[in-house]
């Protein structure tokens, strides 16, 4: 994202990943269960941007439940660096609601809910695996 003078405001690099093969859990904070299921489609260290079926207001607090595809050697496969991330977040933006189908969102992670989770995703975003995503 730029500001008026052309200058990126991101903090962090976001990188494009297979929405098909990037299932993503989420919850309201209020909730006790992971109901909703949908996709992501680039994840950064600081947010990632989704689809689920039915929109979720920005100002909204949320936790999700993310697993990145792909690219892990035999060992990694089966060890922790292949668990899911876990992070709290708030829903920044939403597209257009009122259209059919699944809805696309962002949302900007406030903190990640297990030790381990920011530096697993750290990680996998600087393996190589996932494209860096144009500003």
């Amino acid at each position: 994202m730029r500001d008026q003078s052309g200058s990126e405001r991101r903090k962090h690099e976001r990188f494009v990943v297979p929405p098909m093969y990037t299932p993503l859990l989420v919850r309201l904070q209020s909730e006790d269960a992971f109901g909703r299921e949908g996709f992501a489609y680039d994840v950064s260290l600081g947010g990632l941007q989704f689809e689920l079926d039915e929109a979720i207001a920005p100002g909204t607090g949320i936790a999700v439940c993310l697993e990145l595809p792909g690219g892990l050697s035999v060992q990694e496969r089966a060890g922790p660096e292949r668990s899911p991330i876990y992070a709290l977040a708030n829903v920044v933006w939403i597209e257009d609601e009122d259209e059919p189908g699944p809805v696309r969102m962002a949302a900007v992670f406030t903190r990640f809910a297990r030790a381990g989770d920011e530096a697993r995703l750290r990680a996998r975003l600087g393996s190589g695996v996932f494209v860096r995503k144009a500003a």
